[in-house]
C-alpha cells in the first residue's frame, strides 16, 4: 500500500512539473484572447505612435473594486482608492510576470483594460487597474502636457508626483483632461496611472502635446 501511495505521490510530481514546462511563458501564448487587441513587446525600445500615443505598458492585474454606478467617482473618491502612495516613496519598476504585472504592447492608441481583464481571466467590472511606463528623454523637453482619456476616471503620476486627475462617470475620448505645462528633463522617467471603474468597459489613452496640441515624439518608451 505505501508503495502504491509513493508510486502515485511520484506520478503526480512529475505531471506537474510536466505541465509546468508545457505552459507558455509568453502571455500572449497563455492567452490568445489578447492578441487582437495587445503584442509582446520587444527587447528594444519604442517610439510614441504617428499621433504621440503610449503603447507599450506594464499592466497589474486588476483590484475588484465593487461600485454600482460610475456616478460617485468624484474627486474626494477617486484620490482616496487611487492615490494610495503605491507609486511613491522607495517604489520600484515593476518586472514583466512577477507579482501580477504584465509587460505589453497595445495594438490599438487606447488601452484596453477591459480586454486584458477578460483576456487574463482577472477580471471584468469592478475594477482598479494600474498602469506603469518609462520614458526616456534625449534632451528636455518644455513646456509641454501630458493629456489623456479614461474609462472611467483616473489618476497619472510623473516620477510620483501627481499631474492630472479625471473624475466623475467619463468615457474614453482623446485629450479629455491635460496637465498643467510641465518640462521633462533629460533622462528617464516613471509615468505611472490608476483607473478606476464601475459597470461597462474600460481602457485609457495618453500621450504629451505642445502648446499648440501638438503631438511630443521625441522620445523613447521602454519597460524596465
Amino acid at each position: 500500500m505505501r508503495r502504491f501511495l509513493y508510486i502515485l505521490i511520484l506520478f503526480l510530481a512529475l505531471s506537474s512539473t510536466s505541465d509546468a514546462r508545457k505552459k507558455p511563458k509568453d502571455l500572449i501564448a497563455r492567452y490568445p484572447a489578447l492578441a487582437p487587441y495587445f503584442s509582446t513587446p520587444s527587447t528594444e525600445a519604442m517610439q510614441p505612435d504617428e499621433k504621440g500615443f503610449i503603447r507599450r505598458w506594464l499592466l497589474l492585474e486588476p483590484i475588484a473594486h465593487e461600485t454600482r454606478t460610475n456616478t460617485v467617482f468624484v474627486d474626494s473618491y477617486v484620490r482616496q482608492y487611487l492615490d494610495t502612495g503605491w507609486n511613491k516613496g522607495d517604489f520600484k519598476l515593476p518586472q514583466d510576470g512577477r507579482d501580477g504585472w504584465h509587460a505589453l504592447d497595445s495594438r490599438l492608441f487606447n488601452v484596453k483594460l477591459y480586454r486584458f481583464a477578460v483576456g487574463t481571466e482577472t477580471g471584468r467590472y469592478g475594477m482598479i487597474c494600474r498602469v506603469v511606463t518609462v520614458i526616456d528623454v534625449p534632451e528636455d523637453i518644455e513646456c509641454v502636457r501630458l493629456a489623456t482619456g479614461s474609462n472611467s476616471a483616473s489618476m497619472w503620476w510623473i516620477d510620483g508626483e501627481e499631474v492630472l486627475i479625471l473624475s466623475g462617470d467619463r468615457r474614453m475620448v482623446m485629450d479629455d483632461g491635460a496637465s498643467r505645462r510641465l518640462t521633462l528633463k533629460k533622462g528617464r522617467h516613471i509615468l505611472s496611472g490608476a483607473i478606476i471603474n464601475g459597470p461597462g468597459m474600460s481602457d485609457f489613452c495618453v500621450r504629451f502635446i505642445d502648446e499648440e496640441g501638438k503631438p511630443v515624439l521625441d522620445y523613447e518608451i521602454l519597460n524596465k
